[in-house]
């Protein structure tokens, strides 16, 4: 699913094989309508431009976790991108001209694949687990871990920049 390109480098060692040590535990799923990682976008910002909603299914043990949600309008998903290998420590994206560590990049292929995906909340059902959203960039079937509310008053910082990428002027730093 993912091939190797000039310049990446690899773990030693592949995540998925060591011992657990954070004992996370999926909470649901994603219903998304991406069945390949070639037509699941890749990013929010595509994946609302397609116009395609998305459920997600809380497990029963998980579902009177999601009392008060209705009062977000927004949500943050962290999710398990189970489909993504976990030894690529140095990537070569197709739009860089040199490799990037994994952590600077947004890529799905990390030793721990973890999404974090911003979504309008549309509806909750508390009784079905049913949690409905406007869009999401994940293949169908990904593993959900958590789930919060989105703050716009802490979690947005319009000043926010990546050097080298086309991204909106922000405010100067004080």
């Amino acid at each position: 699913m993912f091939e190797t390109r000039s310049g990446e480098r690899l773990l030693e060692t592949d995540p998925a094989d060591m011992p657990p040590d954070g004992h996370v535990v999926f909470i649901g799923r994603i219903a998304s309508p991406w069945t390949t990682r070639e037509t699941c976008p890749k990013n929010m910002k595509a994946a609302r431009e397609t116009g395609q909603p998305a459920i997600i299914t809380i497990d029963r043990p998980y579902c009177d976790g999601l009392l008060g949600l209705e009062r977000a309008s927004h949500v943050i998903i962290l999710s398990w991108l189970h489909h993504a290998p976990r030894t690529l420590i140095v990537q070569k994206p197709r739009h860089a001209t040199e490799p990037k560590g994994v952590f600077s990049l947004r890529s799905p292929a990390r030793p721990n694949p973890v999404g974090l995906h911003i979504a309008r909340l549309v509806a909750v059902n508390i009784d079905t687990g049913r949690i409905d959203i406007d869009a999401i960039d994940v293949l169908d079937g990904t593993p959900v871990i958590d789930i919060k509310p989105y703050f716009a008053s802490t979690d947005a910082f319009a000043e926010a920049t990546i050097a080298g990428r086309d991204e909106p002027a922000g405010r100067d730093a004080q």
